[in-house]
This record gives structure tokens, sequence and C-alpha cells, in this order.
């Protein structure tokens, strides 16, 4: 016996609790300390993970341990029994037969009868593979609990950022009230034009706790121990504007594992997640939350400005289709500022400026705006009937168009698998050489690849087409918040427009003449206003 330290070392995970108090860490500890005293064994002292599976090495205690090993201070390494150590094969038996040996330590599995003092245990290789083999029965068993509840339509995680447990229910997500206001608030910033970076920003320099931060005051552990208390990061923000279940839906399989001895996550493809809709009290709408993801689509660039413009994002070459930048300074004034084509902007070769004065489009938008809250007041059984009928018309013709190219591209699919399959044959019979049939197979094989991507393509089309049939009912909603429009803001545009498409001014008549078509959410409607500059002149006159 030496002056060195016998680790007396105890693990139990959450798998080990089945089997009763036997595995207990007071039972653990109990058995070691009477072997050491028994058997002489002086200096102990005890290195324990609670709730650690066996598969991982990756344990506070087993590390604080090996620190005190490669120290010099560890004589003696006691555990209950080889699984006590761990559930891998082929790390347990590296530390006991190359690790332990290296550092002059003595190993001791207590109830398995091993000793590397005394004499080598042909077993040990065996017990090791048993026990690695029950860990992987356990996972088996564990996956297929997880898989069925998850099919059920339970929650498989801990409540998010917003929500907590039910005291009734312990399935059940119920709002968090002072959570909720925050994530409201987000998704508020998010519509009124504000990205991920400048809301966490604003939430961090207006001292709101972030979700961590929050949780531990709370007294819930939500397993982030390395994440900034004191500051929001974009990543956590854009994470919440991307979350279904905050519409009231239950999100499962978002994650998977390799294997139960790998333990990092990987990440699901979207088409593989679960969702149940409707399984709890909603902290913001369905609607809010798919305009939200629609402006998120568009990712626009942080702008120096602290006000964000209304139309930033929303207006349209009419002619190339590619977005209008937005020009403004320090240094211009209400009239200066203006938008023009992106194209033009890069070649003016390929396109022409198409420019408007923000001020005029805001006076126009926001006339059309007004006529169609009267229209809507005043006949909204009328309007719901002509929206329905609109908007019907007009997936049904983009639909039938999409339905036709899927068609004559699936039947030339199957057409080039007889040629290909026919030129196979006259290769085989001697008909075609096979210099001939490579090229001409080469190039079968290349159109039938773009037509399979084409496929893809138009299925995924059809299927987004016709879940966006018009939702007018929402619309209306929307529309009734508002009894008549002064100013234009992000949230305002973001709510009841879905485009705006600019077009060239037209200077024939002497003066300039410029079209302006407001697409309205849902393809509910589309006004078609005129910008005059002899109407904007007089207005700025009288001003």
């Amino acid at each position: 016996m030496t002056d060195k330290i016998t680790a007396l070392y105890c693990r139990l995970s959450r798998d080990d609790l089945l089997q009763g108090e036997s595995n207990s860490i007071t039972n653990q500890k109990a058995i070691l300390q009477k072997y050491a005293e028994d058997n002489g064994f002086n200096n102990t002292v005890f290195y324990v993970d609670d709730g650690i599976s066996g598969t991982t090495f990756d344990r506070e205690g087993f590390k604080a341990m090996m620190s005190d090993i490669e120290a010099g201070k560890v004589g003696t390494v006691i555990t209950k029994d080889l699984s006590r150590l761990g559930r891998d094969y082929l790390k347990t038996g590296e530390y006991i037969e190359i690790i332990f040996p290296d550092y002059d330590v003595r190993y001791i599995a207590v109830n398995d009868n091993v000793d590397t003092a005394k004499s080598e245990n042909e077993l040990l290789a065996f017990k090791n593979i048993f026990n690695d083999w029950y860990a992987r029965d356990c996972s088996k068993k564990i996956r297929a609990v997880f898989k069925a509840k998850g099919q059920s339509g339970k929650p498989l995680s801990k409540p998010i950022y917003g929500y907590k447990t039910s005291e009734v229910d312990k399935h059940q997500w119920i709002i968090d009230d002072e959570a909720a206001n925050v994530i409201r608030r987000i998704f508020k910033l998010c519509i009124e034009g504000y990205g991920p970076s400048k809301i966490a920003r604003m939430l961090t320099t207006e001292g709101v706790p972030t979700p961590t931060a929050y949780a531990w005051s709370q007294g819930r552990d939500n397993g982030h121990k390395n994440a900034n208390l004191n500051r929001w990061d974009h990543r956590t923000v854009a994470s919440i504007l991307e979350r279904p279940e905050y519409c009231g839906h239950t999100v499962n399989f978002r994650t998977r594992r390799k294997s139960y001895k790998v333990k990092k996550t990987i990440r699901n493809p979207q088409e593989d997640w679960l969702i149940f809709e409707n399984t709890h009290e909603p902290i913001v709408t369905q609607q809010q939350f798919d305009l939200v993801q629609e402006l998120r689509k568009n990712k626009r660039r942080p702008q120096r400005f602290e006000e964000v413009n209304p139309f930033s994002g929303v207006c349209y070459c009419a002619d190339c289709g590619k977005k209008m930048y937005l020009c403004r300074s320090a240094s211009f004034n209400d009239d200066q500022e203006h938008l023009k084509c992106s194209t033009y902007a890069n070649d003016t070769n390929d396109c022409t400026v198409h420019y408007i004065r923000t001020s005029v489009l805001s006076e126009i938008v926001i006339s059309e705006i007004n006529k169609l809250l009267v229209m809507v007041k005043n006949n909204e059984d009328e309007f719901v009937q002509t929206a329905m009928n609109n908007s019907v018309s007009k997936h049904s013709t983009e639909l039938t168009k999409a339905k036709k190219a899927l068609k004559q591209a699936e039947k030339r699919i199957t057409e080039l698998d007889r040629l290909f399959t026919r030129l196979y044959e006259d290769n085989v019979s001697g008909k075609v050489s096979d210099e001939r049939f490579s090229m001409m197979s080469a190039g079968y094989e290349d159109e039938q690849t773009k037509l399979k991507g084409s496929v893809t393509d138009l299925n995924k089309f059809i299927e987004t087409a016709e879940q966006k049939y018009a939702d007018v009912n929402s619309f209306i909603k929307v529309v009734q918040k508002y009894e008549h429009i002064t100013e234009l803001t992000p949230q305002i545009m973001h709510e009841l427009i879905d485009r705006i498409e600019i077009h060239a001014p037209d200077k024939s008549s002497g003066h300039r003449i410029q079209q302006i078509d407001i697409h309205f959410r849902f393809g509910v409607a589309t006004a078609t206003a005129i910008a005059d500059r002899r109407e904007y002149t007089k207005k700025r006159k009288a001003a």
C-alpha cells in the first residue's frame, strides 16, 4: 500500500435506475468503502457521475479522476463492476489494458472479480462486450418508446422559451406570459421590417433577459451552460422566428443521433419532421407566422438608418422582375429619397431606371389602401366573393400550366426508358456500335436527369400553389384592424401588400406618367394607379 489516492468511482445512468436500488450511488459508495476498508486501501476519494450514460467518457467525475491519474496522484481505481467504468467495450478495454497500466494504476471491479494486479482475466473482453450490448439494447427500447410517443402527438422536448409545463398534465404546454410577450414583440418587430441582428441589439440594450437567463431565473435548466446571459444572439432571434410551435403546433423529430455511442445531434430535413397542429395555445397567429416566413425568405441587408423604410424589399421592376433599390442618404430630403431598378443599377443596358420618389409612391399606396378599406367595410360579402373568384382563377391558370408541363415531362421520361432499352438491344445485336451506343445513351441519360429535376420542381410548385388558395377571411381580419390610414408603416405594408410593381415612365404625352401595380396579399385584389408628375408638382407647391 502507498500514500497514493484510492479512487472509488461511482456512476449511475437513467437506464440503471430501472434496476432499482442496487445500482444507486449510495449503494455503490457503501460497497466500495467496505471493500477498501476490508482490503487495507487507505486515502480513499470518491469520484461520482450521476445520471451519465456509460457509452460516453465525457463525464465530469471521470475526467477529474483521469486528471489526478495523469498527475500521478492515484494508485488504484475501484468500481462496483465493469459496467460502472463504461459500456463502450473498446474504450473500456483501452483504459483497463493500456491507459491504467501506463500510469501504474491498479484496477479492481469488485463484483466481476477483476483485479489487474493479481492475474489477467480472460473473460474481461467478453464481459465488456455484454455490457456494450446491454447499452445497445436499452438504446433500441428507448428509441422505440420515443418514436411511439412522438407519433402520438406528444411533445418530445421540454417547453421552449415562451411556454412552460402544465401542472395538470406534464405533456401539455401552457403560455408563460412574461416570455410570451417578448416572443410577440420579436414577431411584431420582424413584420415592421427589422432583421434578427437589429432585434437582438434592441433586446440587449433594453436589458431583456435572454432565454437561458430567463429559464435559470425561473428555476429551470435549459441545458445551455455556456450561453451568454447578457447578450441576445441574432441566431436565437432567427430560431424563434422560424418555430411553428409558437402557432400552437407540436413539432417532433427535428433532430436525431447517429447511434447510441455518438452523442452529436444531427438536424433532420424539414420533410422528416412530424407536425401536429393546434395542440396547445398559440402565442402568435398563423397569419403572423406565415407573413414572417415570407419576409425571411427575402432577407435584406442591414441598413444604417434606424428607421425602416416601408417599401424596402416590397417593390419590383415591372419589366425585368428584379427588386427596386432604395436610394436614401442622410443628406436627402423627403423629395429626394427614391427607388430605382436594381438591374439598371448594375448595367444600364439591361433595363431602364424606373425611377420613382418614395414620397409619391407613399401617397399612391395610402390612397389605394384606404379605397380598399372603404370597399371592404361597405361591401364585405361582395368583396369576399370577388376575391375568391379572382384568386381561384389565377391559381387555376398557373396550376393548369404546371400540371400540363409535369405530364409532358413524365411522359418523356417513360419514353426515354423505352428508347434506352431498345438502344441496348440494338447494341447487343450489333445494329448499333459501342461508340454510337455510348454517345446516344449519354445523351438520353442527361436529358432524363434534367427532366427528373424539372418534375421535382413542378411537383413542389403544384403542392405550394394548391396550399395557397385565397385565405380571404384572414385578409378581412387584418383589414378590420384599420379604419383610415394616414401614415404608411412597414407593418401595414407587410400585412396588406404582397408586392408593388413599378412600370417605366411614359413621356409620350410630354408629361411624366408612371403606372403602379399594387398586389394585395392572398391575391385578393390588385390595384393599378397612375403617378402623374403634374399632380405631384401641384401638391408639392400647395404644401
